[in-house]
């Protein structure tokens, strides 16, 4: 039979599946992050439990894995020294003309949205070894942060 009327499969067009990005560098994570990682492990197995259709189950296995392995890789943040930024510290900072209060997390608790910063962000590593009444470089010389107050959750 010639290629030419090989009937190809409906599998040949769908877009691939990846794992979900695990990123790089060390798991440091808060205690609030443990349990975080806990709870969406608990979530995904509730839901796998229940069942599902092949595809959604093939989902909810992928956010298994990568759940389980952040679990398996996390490393407790050791806590910050008092008045020093640190991974769990709660910031008080001055950036831009603009006062703002951010806790530096672990990647998988970080929601900037509830100003929760990831350790890695540009901006935490800024802050991260500050105390208060410092400067850090921010940005360029034309921008610095002004460490307002240090304080944890």
């Amino acid at each position: 039979m010639s290629v030419a009327f090989r009937r190809e499969s409906d599998e040949e067009h769908l877009e691939p599946k990846f794992e979900l990005p695990i990123p790089p560098g060390p798991n440091y994570v808060t205690p609030a992050g443990l349990a975080h990682i806990e709870a969406r492990i608990a979530h995904f197995e509730a839901l796998h439990e229940a069942g599902g259709t092949e595809d959604q189950l093939k989902a909810l296995k992928r956010d298994l894995r990568y759940w389980r392995q952040r679990q398996s890789s996390a490393v407790p943040a050791p806590p910050p020294a008092p008045g020093k930024v640190g991974i769990g510290s709660r910031v008080t900072f001055i950036l831009r003309d603009k006062q703002q209060t951010m806790t530096i997390t672990g990647h998988d608790e970080a929601d900037p949205a509830n100003n929760k910063i990831g350790f890695s962000s540009p901006l935490a590593r800024a802050l991260l070894g500050m105390t208060a009444g410092l400067f850090a470089d921010f940005g360029g010389e034309e921008e610095a942060i002004e460490i307002i107050e240090v304080g944890t959750k």
